[in-house]
């Protein structure tokens, strides 16, 4: 009895030493997008391609929406360690490294060509070294997404139309400060809070990139929808160094791949999907229309001068950035 008792011991203790060599490195991919999104199928292409391809090696697990808070909580998260990856819109950076703050300006990006000429520039890469070397953040890809539109609970028919409305803005000091400028009462509320938000009255309009808005109902709690794109997104996934760098290099590889190709598909289907979203917000009763945007852009460019000198970015970054795809 005794013998066998020890062979009980000692078989279970043969595996335990052994389990290092087929042990299975699990990371947390957070997200805080609405669930049928670009960004959240992003994630979870990015997921699936990692979980494919590490053959057993590595496993993500994709917790959706804002199950593990909003995305200022969900990178901080990151920062600490506790999740390991994020993908969403790269805007939220600002609040860590300031440099980024310039691409949630109003009109500092003039297109979808031009925001994908800013992502493979200098001005890109130093703001990015900036995040890894300083917080601990290593963005594995990044490429262009949709453009923000506008929603109201009024008709807007002017810029004039902006002056005193009640507006949502993220928690991005950049955001309050581009809506204090184009005339409008901006108010903080959580990205998953604001169809109540509106339907409540307690703000009058809200702005987002269109698939994301569209998942969130937005049109539905503000059925005039107006086409400002007056900033253009870039979409990212973002991982914790730390955790990367004890990744084999196969591994590192693999993940940095896995990124490029899903943030890439992610820029990709938004081009494709853009005009077809709008259309279901307007057979789903919303009114699309355009305004004339010159009077909100000319208050937004000029108020660059002075956010540079109040340190929202380093002085010339602007002007850099407008100079970028301008020349061969």
């Amino acid at each position: 009895m005794i013998k066998r008792l020890m062979g009980a011991v000692l078989l279970p203790a043969f595996i335990l030493a052994a389990a290092p060599a087929m042990a299975q490195t699990t990371a947390t991919f957070g997200g805080s997008d609405a669930v049928g999104s670009i960004f959240d199928r992003q994630n979870k292409m990015f997921t699936k391609l990692v979980n494919e391809r590490a053959g057993g090696k590595l496993k993500i697990n994709f917790i959706e929406g804002e199950q593990l808070g909003n995305d200022t909580q969900v990178i901080e998260q990151m920062m600490g360690g506790i999740v390991q990856a994020y993908g969403d819109d790269l805007s939220w950076y600002a609040r860590w490294v300031s440099d980024f703050n310039v691409v949630t300006w109003g009109f500092t990006l003039r297109d979808a060509n031009h925001t994908a000429a800013f992502v493979k520039s200098d001005a890109f890469k130093s703001m990015a070294e900036q995040l890894r070397t300083k917080h601990n953040l290593r963005i594995l890809a990044a490429a262009p997404s949709q453009p923000r539109i506008t929603f109201a609970v009024k008709p807007l028919k002017s810029a004039d139309d902006f002056n005193g409305m009640k507006m949502r803005v993220p928690e991005i000091k950049s955001y309050l400060t581009l809506w204090e400028t184009l005339g409008t009462r901006p108010t903080r509320v959580a990205w998953g809070e604001t169809f109540l938000a509106l339907k409540t009255g307690l703000v009058e309009g809200a702005e987002g990139g269109v698939s994301s808005a569209y998942s969130a109902k937005f049109h539905e709690a503000a059925k005039n929808v107006i086409l400002t794109d007056h900033i253009y997104i870039i979409g990212n996934i973002t991982v914790n160094e730390p955790w990367y760098q004890s990744l084999s290099p196969d591994l590192q590889k693999l993940v940095t791949e896995a990124a490029q190709e899903a943030v890439q598909w992610a820029s990709e289907t938004m081009k494709a999907e853009t005009d077809g979203i709008i259309a279901k917000m307007k057979a789903e009763g919303a009114t699309v229309s355009t305004i004339d945007t010159q009077p909100i852009r000319t208050k937004a460019l000029d108020a660059v001068a002075k956010l540079e000198a109040e340190g929202f970015w380093r002085p010339g970054l602007w002007k850099e950035i407008q100079a970028i795809g301008t020349t061969n």
